[in-house]
């Protein structure tokens, strides 16, 4: 996944969002060892800084912990990465039912449409 930062919002959220992607999709999988900040931050072109404000926000929220003098590591709470994973599910279906409902769509059609491209999406692979 490549990172993309846009002008528009903080870069630390950007990054901390996409971070949180990366948990929730496995490509960070639980108990892994992150790369260093400097590393992550020369991958996103970001200052080690911005990406270490990224970092603390994921301690917060308990996604990420330190240890000592071995790096930081994604959560081992498949809880927690399963609520994230969740939340982010709403988010983004919230989002696109507003769109669907901004075309004229009704709660019936756009479900209607979602089952199609459900459907058509299983029978290409």
């Amino acid at each position: 996944m490549e990172w993309e930062l846009q002008g528009d919002r903080p870069i630390w959220l950007q990054l901390t969002e996409q971070i949180q992607l990366r948990i929730v999709s496995g490509e960070y999988p639980a108990g892994e060892r992150l790369p260093s900040v400097r590393d992550l931050a020369a991958e996103a072109a970001v200052n080690p800084n911005t990406m270490q404000k990224a970092l603390t926000e994921l301690e917060r929220g308990g996604l990420v912990y330190s240890q000592r003098t071995s790096g930081r590591f994604i959560t081992q709470d498949q809880q927690l990465i399963q609520q994230l994973k969740q939340r982010l599910a709403r988010e983004e279906t919230d989002g696109f039912l507003e769109r669907m409902d901004g075309l004229g769509f009704t709660g019936e059609e756009t479900l209607a449409i979602v089952e199609s491209q459900v459907r058509g999406k299983g029978e290409e692979e």
